[in-house]
């Protein structure tokens, strides 16, 4: 196969057909009637296999007059301004028809998570009120379980059904769209409590979109030309917001895959024919250890968008497969408000560098002392957008916490929680989160969830869980246990950790598990009995090495 890559058109124009498009449903519409005989979506037969869905293409004229059927049919079903929607999809190409149909009718989408189990779904179910969930037909029992355990009126279908009838009427019924209109609720752990559900409108992924396709630099995206590969979830805002909106911006193709899948990746890139790839850190790491080939250049991709490569592996990465891996920093809350990239030379691959703000942003490093942090000097992120309007582009609140909303905005800044440093050159780079979050191959687990199901199993007296390093994964999770009896000898302890576990991947997703599980005599303590989260790192990384730590990392499987 001759993978040379092909000559590329300019540089895409100031203007793009969706520009003046308020919704995320005419954004789409705009794309089509400017590129209807593209590519939107690409299935490759590996996804199409597993999914068990036809393998292939659709233009961006194909899926708009779906969603168009679609949204009729929703409408006809009760569905409008102010209802939310569930949508557990996974990444298949259904997801977009129904977000797209019900964004045209003011409806926002709650994107699920298909590892999500019994408690983790009563408390979204409860805490989004959403009116139906749109979900794999395998799911439906745990769904309408879980919605009964909260008492709460929702209807299930699954892709290609008929819409049933709405359970409540539109709240917001007769209200017209515009881009602070609600387009989605999507969740992130929260650091000292339930994870929390971020309102994003419109406005957020438009921009998301346009900030995109107009990066520039080592990230320029091209009209009408582009094959995005990501195999990222769509329950996380990079792949919904910002792989999704820079392709409809500018008539690309997005290839989505179940998963990533190491041995069969370059395959996949191959294949499909990309020219740009996102990535998580854990993924080049695992790449790198495949044995070098002839075929590693043998592709068509110019850049990666991701966050978190090893340090020592990105030269090498980028030597070996010929093209940049593009570090960036953004959250689910500022979305396009405040991102960066590192997409222009000097990058500084190696470090922790991702890139300077744009004239489109502003950020403060705020020292321990309450100033403004020296060069070379931690500090915490505080970010807004330049201009009058400082959270433009950002969420818009937390549902249901104004409280907590309030606290992120404190001074007109966004308190980021993350912990960077600016070097002499004016680049940022990333140290550490101040969060208590535990960061596992992408995917952020709130210590203080996992927890709270742990305290449930009668055997534990009290538990806490922090991270500790893997070489694949970023972050594991340890779980300090205070059982109630103790586990007498080894083979005790390897029952009680076993059980443990398996008491998490029945409430909880299979990542958010213990991977490790430790037995101590106490946990350490605040004078007001709160877990001292610095000294319980310092015992997590230390109890790991002892035989009271009992490894369960081999329990942490995918669940069917």
């Amino acid at each position: 196969m001759d993978m040379s890559r092909p000559p590329l058109p300019a540089p895409l124009a100031n203007a793009l057909p969706a520009d003046e498009a308020v919704t995320v449903a005419q954004a789409f519409a705009a794309a089509a009637t400017a590129w209807p005989q593209q590519a939107f979506l690409c299935t490759l037969p590996e996804t199409a296999g597993i999914y068990g869905i036809p393998a292939g293409e659709s233009t961006y004229a194909d899926t708009q007059q779906r969603v168009e059927q679609l949204r009729q049919r929703y409408a006809a079903a009760g569905y409008g301004p102010g209802h939310r929607v569930g949508l557990l999809l996974e990444n298949r190409p259904a997801f977009f028809l129904h977000w797209f149909a019900l964004n045209g009718l003011g409806v926002s989408v709650v994107p699920i998570n298909a590892d999500l189990r019994a408690a983790e779904l009563e408390y979204l179910i409860g805490h989004s009120e959403v009116a139906l969930v749109v979900a794999l037909p395998e799911r439906h029992a745990s769904l309408r379980a879980a919605a009964q355990a909260v008492e709460h009126p929702l209807a299930l279908m699954g892709d290609g059904d008929e819409p049933p009838p709405a359970p409540f009427a539109a709240p917001h019924a007769g209200r017209a769209q515009d881009e602070d209109t609600e387009c989605a609720l999507l969740y992130t752990s929260g650091t000292t409590g339930r994870p929390k559900g971020c309102i994003l409108p419109n406005r957020y992924f438009l921009q998301a979109g346009r900030w995109y396709a107009r990066a520039g630099g080592l990230a320029t995206l091209h009209l009408a030309a582009e094959r995005m590969l990501t195999p990222l979830p769509l329950v996380h805002m990079n792949a919904m917001a910002y792989s999704t909106l820079a392709m409809v911006m500018t008539g690309g193709c997005l290839i989505l895959l179940d998963r990533f899948h190491p041995r069969s990746w370059w395959e996949s890139v191959r294949a499909s024919r990309a020219t740009v790839v996102h990535y998580l850190g854990v993924m080049p790491a695992m790449l790198m250890k495949a044995a070098p080939s002839l075929a590693d250049r043998d592709h068509r991709v110019r850049f990666g968008f991701g966050a978190g490569v090893e340090r020592s592996l990105h030269t090498a990465f980028e030597a070996r497969f010929g093209f940049p891996l593009l570090e960036a920093w953004a959250m689910t809350e500022t979305g396009a408000g405040a991102v960066v990239i590192a997409n222009h030379e000097p990058r500084q691959p190696g470090t922790s560098c991702f890139g300077r703000e744009g004239e489109e942003m502003e950020l403060r490093l705020v020292a321990d002392h309450g100033g403004d942090a020296a060069v070379d000097e931690p500090g915490e992120l505080w970010v807004r957008h330049r201009g009058d309007h400082p959270r433009r582009g950002f969420f818009a609140g937390y549902l249901k916490d104004e409280a907590a909303t309030a606290e992120a905005w404190a001074g007109g800044w966004f308190h980021t929680g993350d912990i960077v440093s600016r070097d002499a050159s004016g680049q940022l780079h990333f140290i550490d989160r101040r969060k208590n979050v535990i960061r596992r191959s992408g995917e952020n687990i709130s210590a203080v969830e996992v927890e709270s199901v742990l305290l449930q199993h009668p055997r534990v007296k009290a538990a806490a869980v922090a991270a500790v390093p893997d070489a694949v994964r970023g972050d594991e999770v340890l779980a300090c246990i205070v059982a109630e009896p103790a586990p007498a000898d080894a083979a005790e302890r390897q029952t009680l950790a076993e059980t443990l576990v398996g008491h998490c991947l029945q409430r909880l997703a299979y990542y958010k598990a213990p991977g490790w599980v430790g037995f101590v005599n106490a946990l350490p303590l605040t004078a007001s009995q709160k877990v001292q989260r610095g000294e319980l790192r310092t015992l997590a990384l230390a109890l790991r090495e002892r035989p009271d730590c009992v490894d369960t990392t081999a329990l942490k499987k995918r669940q069917a």
